[in-house]
């Protein structure tokens, strides 16, 4: 999951720019439990439940990604939230173009480990996918933690992720002119 990098990283910057871990709660982020509900079902899904949830995976793939869209696009004056909602417009296009799945280049899915088997998973091979560049194109390599493929869109969440929380973390600084992103 490119997504728990990001957040390590996030923290890592934050800290390194002076930030600290109180300043998150500081953001005023809106709608969190709804963003929180979407992270926690794709989760589930992707983890613990992956091959279990059958017909039911598309649905909760797509309705946990909007909600978590919703949530973001209401705090969208956040730093680094704009880069979210492309990323999320970007993966939703491509699994929308290839009819409710995200393909996955084969190369980087080797590299990655990942054999595709049957049952619902968030990325599948596809021979010739549409809009193949916002697709999985890329890979974790497989002797990395939590080896995946991943999309350009993907890269644009991890980095927009990173930065709203190292933007966060320094609201727990003394600001001049408040704490507000509004």
């Amino acid at each position: 999951m490119l997504l728990l990098y990001a957040v390590a990283l996030g923290l890592v910057a934050g800290y390194l720019l002076g930030g600290r871990l109180e300043g998150l709660g500081a953001m005023g982020f809106r709608w969190a439990p709804l963003a929180i509900a979407g992270f926690v079902v794709q989760l589930l899904i992707f983890g613990p439940l992956e091959g279990l949830v059958g017909d039911a995976g598309l649905p909760l793939y797509l309705g946990s990604t909007i909600a978590t869209l919703a949530a973001v696009v209401r705090n969208v004056g956040i730093p680094g939230l704009v880069l979210v909602v492309m990323g999320t417009i970007s993966n939703l296009a491509a699994i929308a173009a290839n009819g409710g799945v995200m393909p996955a280049d084969p190369g980087a899915a080797q590299l990655a480990g990942i054999e595709h088997g049957p049952g619902f998973s968030n990325s599948a091979i596809v021979g010739d996918p549409a809009l193949r560049p916002l697709t999985d194109v890329f890979a974790l390599p497989s002797p990395i933690p939590l080896a995946n493929v991943f999309s350009v869109g993907d890269v644009l969440i991890g980095l927009g992720v990173a930065i709203a929380i190292a933007a966060g973390m320094r609201l727990a600084r003394p600001v001049r002119g408040g704490t507000s992103y509004d």
